[in-house]
């Protein structure tokens, strides 16, 4: 890239910087749980739809799809972010905090949103100067519902199919606005279960009347942690996580039943079917010994995220001429979390990419996150340059 585009380019993003900030900020403050994103699609389609921004009827409901076509026909670049929220009660005491009790943005979602809106005003003002087209996509239901995979499966990757694919996510532990990634497996694939465990009630001064379901599933985590430690190379990434145990009404009474979900993740996918056959003969060894019964479910929304080391190569190299040698970070290790941007390059070539929170973030799904505003123009700045770049090569 030249001095003078790139030039121009800042400056133009100096320029809506305020706005997009307003923007997330506004975003943050309403947030939406996964596929109920009404407002926020709305608000996104409004700032497109203000600038003449071609876009497609829903394939989701909430979801936001638009093109921006070049001066002449070629490839294409799409450029993707994720705007759901999470069941989390914000404790942030921000002066945009969520107005919506038990709903926040605690995984970046509203600065992704905000700077993809960013990038195609940009971008919009420059279709005289590129080659082919470029698709923006603001995914509902990136968490726990993986609702990408049903935009993909509805068409919102085809006519045209992309040449490139692109996506950022904040990254905490990373100074503010860097970028990082790595080529080949770059997050986890991720299983959803959840266990129900049926015994039989009765009163707490008499236990032996009952087959105590709160004893038996206690016995069932336990045996379920050994998993990793004793079933599992150690060389094998698995991390095993039950987050939500309910079962039970008051204090003097022994429930009939008492349900846990969790998830299990792991990098290769030969591990899922000898880690679903290890936690069904453990659940059905525990329940057998212990006169109780079972049901076991489970889901397998994510695959493992397996970034195109070609992209990963040329965001490197964007990233290096647009910002800096000092903003790139090579990870050495992929993250157990799980991404359903997954299916976005399972059959394109793409990657995701992280943009620095700041050492001293707050972790993600954390109760204290927000999105730094300071990593805005980086991240505005590298979804234009990457869909420039590979347009106009």
């Amino acid at each position: 890239m030249n001095n003078k585009l790139l030039d121009e380019l800042k400056n133009k993003i100096q320029d809506i910087l305020p706005i997009i900030t307003k923007i997330r900020h506004q975003i943050h403050q309403h947030p939406e749980i996964a596929l109920d994103e009404f407002k926020t699609s709305k608000l996104v389609r409004d700032c497109l739809k203000s600038e003449k921004i071609r876009l497609l009827a829903p394939f989701l409901e909430t979801d936001v799809v638009a093109f921006i076509d070049g001066n002449e026909k070629g490839k294409n670049v799409t450029l993707r972010a994720d705007m759901d929220a999470l069941p989390i009660h914000e404790k942030t005491g921000l002066p945009y905090a969520s107005q919506r009790d038990g709903l926040m943005h605690a995984c970046g979602h509203d600065g992704h949103t905000s700077m993809l809106i960013g990038a195609a005003l940009i971008l919009n003002q420059l279709k005289n100067q590129f080659k082919g087209s470029i698709r923006f996509v603001f995914q509902p239901g990136e968490e726990i519902v993986a609702a990408g995979k049903d935009l993909i499966d509805r068409g919102a990757l085809t006519d045209p199919a992309p040449d490139a694919v692109f996506a950022l996510h904040a990254g905490t532990n990373l100074p503010i606005g860097t970028i990082a990634s790595k080529p080949g497996m770059f997050m986890a694939a991720a299983d959803m279960l959840k266990i129900v465990i049926k015994g039989k009630g009765a009163h707490g001064s008499r236990p032996e009347q009952s087959i105590d379901p709160i004893l038996i599933t206690a016995q069932v985590i336990q045996a379920i942690q050994s998993l990793v430690s004793r079933s599992i190379n150690p060389l094998d990434s698995v991390v095993v996580s039950l987050c939500h145990i309910y079962g039970g009404s008051n204090a003097n009474t022994i429930p009939d039943t008492v349900s846990v979900e969790g998830t299990i993740r792991y990098l290769k996918p030969s591990l899922k079917e000898k880690i679903h056959t290890y936690m069904e003969q453990v659940i059905s060894g525990v329940c057998n010994a212990m006169g109780a019964s079972y049901e076991y479910i489970y889901s397998s929304p994510y695959l493992a995220t397996i970034n195109n080391p070609a992209i990963v190569n040329l965001g490197k190299q964007i990233t290096e001429e647009v910002l800096g040698t000092s903003k790139w970070i090579d990870l050495e290790h992929p993250a157990m979390g799980a991404e359903d941007f997954s299916y976005y390059i399972k059959q394109h070539p793409g990657a995701m990419f992280r943009i620095g929170m700041g050492e001293k973030c707050s972790p993600l799904h954390n109760d204290n996150f927000d999105f730094n505003d300071k990593a805005l123009k980086n991240g505005i700045l590298f979804l234009v340059s990457s869909a420039l770049k590979v347009l106009n090569p």
